[in-house]
């Protein structure tokens, strides 16, 4: 706990050796950056080398799912009793800052980074709510008004799970950071906000229905 707030248990892994005051294991800061985005990063060792697969993921309390094939690597790794050491990473970018020197430019970001045993979900019941909530994770409310997967689909679908014990979350929030000798130089320097929106949905030519309120809330 920090200062009554719940958080996650610091580690040697989760701490930050540079900028620690960024840093913060406060669990609503790191749900907050898990639950805006819907790509992640999956790290893990294959044949004695590192890889980072780009995949998308759910948050469900403090459990991620994420998604893959049962072909890929990352999924066999971990179908085993075992499970697979992962190192799982998500960014947003809010801003590009932007200073008068060259080596000063920075940018304004919130980031989470997990350490853990990834294990694959073998569970029908649990499946079908990783499923449901890999949907709903970029779709509110997406998952109750469409074809659930079939066994075919069910079989060629793969999901693995990671409990959120080793996590942490830094971010960066401040503005131009020029050198003193530097602020009468004759360039601009500030900052550039930066935002994900959505865009007005194009349905397919297939579609015949209205767009559904899922998608109206979503689009605004």
């Amino acid at each position: 706990m920090s200062g009554g707030t719940p958080a996650y248990a610091r580690t040697a892994r989760t701490t930050p050796t540079r900028y620690r005051d960024r840093a913060t294991w406060e669990q609503e800061a790191i749900h907050a950056v898990l639950d805006g985005s819907w790509v992640c990063h999956l790290g893990f060792i294959a044949d004695g080398a590192p890889v980072v697969l780009p995949t998308i993921y759910a948050r469900v309390g403090s459990r991620l799912y994420i998604h893959g094939s049962t072909g890929s690597r990352p999924l066999r790794g971990a179908a085993g009793e075992q499970g697979m050491p992962v190192c799982v990473t998500v960014t947003l970018v809010d801003g590009l800052v932007l200073t008068k020197s060259a080596f000063n430019h920075s940018v304004n970001f919130r980031s989470v980074v997990a350490h853990g045993t990834a294990h694959q979900v073998t569970d029908p019941e649990e499946l079908t709510v990783a499923l449901d909530a890999l949907v709903d994770h970029a779709v509110p409310g997406r998952s109750a008004e469409v074809r659930p997967a079939n066994a075919k689909e069910l079989a060629a679908t793969a999901v693995i799970r990671l409990e959120l014990d080793e996590v942490s979350a830094k971010t960066r929030s401040d503005g131009a950071d020029d050198d003193e000798a530097d602020l009468d130089l004759p360039y601009w320097a500030g900052v550039v906000p930066v935002a994900s929106r959505y865009g007005a949905p194009e349905p397919h030519p297939s579609t015949t229905v209205p767009l559904p309120a899922h998608l109206r809330d979503l689009t605004g």
